[in-house]
């Protein structure tokens, strides 16, 4: 299988091809908040099935993490279509904010090499 290496904005542009294919388009703000909140219970509900003690019923589908989050990118990147918010952009600002305000934060791996 050919690996798959879209950008974020190749995926924007993605998903903006599929939903504008369909005359509803884009789900309202707050429908879409509500379908991200679905979303991550789904994940949210996987994740407690393969790291926690609820192991699933023998009559729920098999799911995976990797299927939750794709199903959770999917809809951020509907909102982030919907807002007209570039998800590159909206990258870069974070992590710059976590690059200056968090810098020391956290102890660095090399910190602890160094003791």
């Amino acid at each position: 299988m050919k690996e798959n290496n879209l950008t974020m904005k190749d995926m924007q542009n993605e998903v903006d091809q599929y939903i504008g294919q369909f005359k509803e388009g884009y789900f309202k703000p707050l429908a879409m908040l509500a379908r991200m909140t679905e979303e991550l219970g789904e994940l949210s509900r996987e994740i407690n099935h393969h790291y926690g003690e609820k192991p699933k019923k023998s009559s729920e589908d098999e799911s995976t993490i990797e299927e939750e989050l794709g199903d959770l990118l999917f809809v951020i990147i509907c909102f982030a279509n919907q807002q007209g918010i570039s998800l590159e952009s909206a990258h870069k600002r974070v992590m710059n904010k976590f690059q200056t305000r968090d810098k020391n934060r956290w102890t660095k791996k090399e910190d602890i090499d160094h003791e």
